[in-house]
């Protein structure tokens, strides 16, 4: 199959197109390379899906892109957003809007208007539940974001559900903290974990009790692959770990496994920051077949060597 990733650089992008690639299938990845981190970071993480001639790259928004990309692909995965909750307040909310509302309004227009039927595939965020009561929300459980992100989130979800009212194939996956290899410099994981390779002091947003349910990015990739073969027309699904975990704990894990007590710098919570996340995955279990296989000790294991893997290049390079 021809397939369209949008976002296809970013930490999830750029493992989805492997397993696309490796499933033999023909990706074109589109990614804008802007400028919320390294671009040579996002380029780097596009190596091992260069090796494959199945693999062509464009770099350019998907505002800026060619219509034919849209047609000419069976199916389509929309991941491109500007990310980040504590970023999207301020004047920086118009590059949310753009990235990931009219972006996503634009793909989708595209594509109830092929001359193809297609399906799309929209990775959303757990930010658009925003502080719950319960433990673990179901996918009917009411919205209420508490950041501008999840606004723009939200937005999309709203966009998704409008063209599939014209008859336009959209699934779109709630996702829950993604972690693993290649994550986002800025998220939390990544930030501790090179505190405790380096020994530097990691600064902790809120008093670590905030429970996440943190989904490694291989489950995550694995939950985008079964929403493209399931059928089913329109619907929205949560994607999780399905297990809630402290900060504290985890920030007990990475020390261990680092054999280096973290110095710890505790500062107050941020604007949009949510105190408590966890997803009911009967849904996605029921009717995508999705089952979280990797446990989140095993999770936090390939990222830090991932990342002392990325350490040690950077010293290389440097030297």
């Amino acid at each position: 199959m021809k397939i369209l990733v949008t976002g296809c650089a970013g930490f999830i992008g750029s493992h989805l197109c492997e397993r696309l690639l490796h499933d033999g299938h023909e990706v074109t990845g589109v990614d804008a390379l802007t400028g919320t981190y390294d671009p040579q970071w996002k380029l780097q993480n596009l190596e091992r899906a260069r090796e494959f001639g199945r693999f062509r790259f464009v770099e350019r928004e998907v505002l800026e892109m060619e219509p034919e990309f849209v047609e000419q692909a069976g199916l389509i995965y929309h991941l491109a957003a500007r990310p980040g909750v504590r970023t999207s307040w301020g004047s920086e909310f118009a590059h949310y809007l753009r990235h990931n509302v009219l972006s996503t309004q634009r793909l989708l227009e595209w594509a109830a208007i092929s001359k193809t039927p297609k399906r799309v595939v929209f990775t959303s965020s757990s930010s658009v539940y925003g502080d719950t009561a319960v433990q673990k929300v179901a996918e009917d459980h009411p919205k209420n974001p508490v950041s501008p992100y999840g606004v723009t989130k939200l937005a999309a979800e709203h966009l998704c559900s409008v063209y599939a009212s014209r008859g336009l194939d959209v699934i779109t996956l709630r996702l829950f903290t993604v972690f693993g290899p290649r994550q986002r410099p800025d998220m939390a994981f990544h930030r501790l974990i090179r505190a405790a390779l380096s020994g530097s002091t990691f600064t902790l947003y809120g008093d670590g009790g905030q429970h996440r349910d943190f989904t490694y990015v291989l489950d995550a990739v694995e939950a985008l692959v079964l929403a493209s073969v399931r059928p089913v027309h329109s619907d929205s699904f949560n994607i999780a770990g399905g297990k809630r975990v402290t900060m504290n704990h985890a920030i007990g894990l990475v020390e261990k496994i680092c054999g280096r007590a973290l110095e710890l710098e505790r500062v107050a919570p941020q604007l949009g920051d949510v105190r408590n996340t966890g997803a009911d995955l009967r849904k996605s279990q029921t009717v995508l077949g999705y089952a979280p296989r990797f446990n989140f000790e095993e999770g936090l294991r390939a990222q830090i060597e991932s990342i002392e893997t990325l350490m040690a290049r950077t010293v290389a390079c440097g030297a």
